[in-house]
């Protein structure tokens, strides 16, 4: 009885970990590489600027050498209205839990380039107007102006 009740608590202490793992994670990586977090809210599914974001931006080569060259970690938190699309329990909490602390108006698309602490260095409501190099050059004069 004792191996179950411990098994529960380690599974529900768990869960409660992983509810924010994947911002206190960057943060960690970001203090540990000198990194920046840039954070998305997006609706995969039914945001048409969040689309042409992802799809014009995010999923550039550009965009993915910020990453590689240790410029930036990425957090999406992802809001999909499709029954298909639909994330697990835990990833929904925890993207609900970024938007309180982080998008309280709720806008899609709403990016935000944060420090390793999580402070807000600069926001973009909306589509960036920049194409993929200019907003990958913007990020990078933002953490040059960092050190």
């Amino acid at each position: 009885m004792k191996t179950i009740l411990s098994a529960i608590l380690m599974v529900v202490f768990a869960v409660g970990i992983h509810a924010q793992s994947r911002l206190e994670n960057a943060k960690k990586q970001a203090s540990e590489k000198d990194e920046l977090i840039l954070l998305n809210f997006s609706g995969s599914d039914w945001c048409i600027p969040c689309i042409k974001l992802h799809k014009n931006i995010i999923e550039t080569a550009e965009f993915k050498k910020l990453e590689a060259e240790n410029v930036v970690v990425y957090i999406n938190a992802d809001f999909p209205r499709n029954k298909k699309n639909q994330l697990s329990p835990e990833l929904k909490k925890e993207n609900a839990s970024l938007a309180d602390e982080y998008n309280k108006k709720g806008l899609f698309p709403y990016t935000l380039l944060l420090n390793s602490e999580g402070k807000i260095l600069k926001s973009w409501e909306g589509l960036p107007s920049e194409n993929a190099l200019a907003f990958s050059r913007e990020i990078r004069s933002i953490k040059e102006n960092q050190k």
